[in-house]
């Protein structure tokens, strides 16, 4: 447990005055966000507002998780360094699709093509090195032990989905100051619980006994204070946004921690805002193809509900809201599919 409240604390205070040195950076440097035109409004207020702003977390979320291996509990695994590299990796696609637009001063960074791709040469690297080397699970599953083996080329293929998919997602619900970073601090919190309720019942969920659960729940955790300090600074009205360097990483990271958890399928109610503000883009474009009208005001699903005159900062603390009881229904299910097989190794222990 130290171990774990080492790294969220560190990667708290990180975040929480490290911020302000990365707003000062790019403030000086005039990297300001640029807003789209067919958005609300109400965001073109917001232009020249720093972004990049997931730098301070993708640093402080790791400086978190190399402190609490300085303790002498806990050693470095190849799951743990498989999982950060997954979270730098998206985090520089998310980089370069800023810099493009801060170079550029649009709001068009990396084309479709370049960004997928830099995410399927980061997919199948985790994808490959997942399984021989750090204990991945070569697996689709809900709970661990509820999972259904995969050939080679279509664990490939679903993981591409899995880390592309949540990365985008995440990215999607960054649309309000606050919103995707302070539904990120709940999701990783409950991922600490996760990893950790695995970690002290070893082999009651069909993983690996090589693949270390700890390490997960350490790295979760420092990135639910990294995401926590960066939100003081990031909630209304946003001092800098965290940008797609931000969303994709910790998209990314999420689908990585979900994967070596054998927790994949579960992600549909932990990430259950997130599942809905992508739902949301998917129904406005297939109905407006087919039907030559829009299902919303406009997608994501946040800018509907501006639109309808919500203010910003009702809509961030309802979704929050969401967002938990989303994260309830799936760590209620995660326990009660689990707690089952925790109870059967304990009476075979017996």
């Amino acid at each position: 447990m130290i171990p774990i409240l080492t790294a969220g604390a560190v990667g708290l205070l990180v975040s929480l005055f490290g911020t302000p040195l990365v707003i000062r950076f790019f403030r000086t440097r005039g990297f300001g966000q640029p807003i789209r035109e067919e958005g609300p409004e109400s965001h073109q207020s917001k232009a020249g507002t720093p972004t990049m702003g997931g730098t301070a977390i993708v640093l402080a979320a790791v400086i978190g998780w190399v402190a609490a291996h300085g303790l002498p509990t806990l050693d470095l695994t190849p799951i743990g360094l498989l999982a950060v590299a997954t979270f730098v990796g998206m985090a520089l696609v998310g980089a370069a699709d800023d810099w493009i637009k801060l170079r550029f001063r649009r709001n068009l960074g990396l084309n479709k093509t370049a960004k997928f791709t830099g995410q399927a040469v980061i997919a199948i690297a985790f994808a490959t090195l997942g399984p021989a080397y750090a204990g991945l699970p070569r697996a689709v599953s809900l709970t661990g032990d509820l999972s259904v083996p995969l050939p080679t080329v279509v664990f490939v293929v679903w993981m591409f989905v899995l880390l592309s998919g949540v990365s985008n997602a995440v990215n999607l619900t960054d649309g309000l100051d606050g919103l995707a970073a302070g539904t990120s601090v709940l999701v990783f919190g409950s991922y600490t619980l996760v990893a950790f309720w695995q970690y002290r019942n070893p082999g009651a969920f069909g993983l690996p006994t090589d693949l270390d659960p700890l390490d997960l729940a350490v790295l979760s955790s420092a990135t639910m204070g990294a995401c926590a300090g960066f939100l003081w600074h990031n909630a209304p009205p946003a001092r800098i946004f965290m940008g797609d360097t931000g969303s994709l990483g910790l998209g990314g990271l999420l689908a990585a921690i979900a994967a070596a958890t054998g927790t994949q399928l579960l992600l549909v109610f932990v990430g259950a805002l997130f599942v809905a503000e992508t739902v949301s883009v998917i129904l406005q474009v297939l109905v407006f193809r087919t039907r030559g009208t829009r299902l919303f005001r406009m997608a994501p699903l946040h800018h509907h509900f501006e639109l309808l005159g919500w203010q910003e900062t009702t809509i961030i603390v309802r979704f929050w809201l969401l967002a938990g009881i989303g994260i309830a229904a799936g760590l209620g299910l995660f326990y009660a599919e689990s707690v089952g097989r925790v109870i059967e190794e304990l009476g075979g222990r017996a």
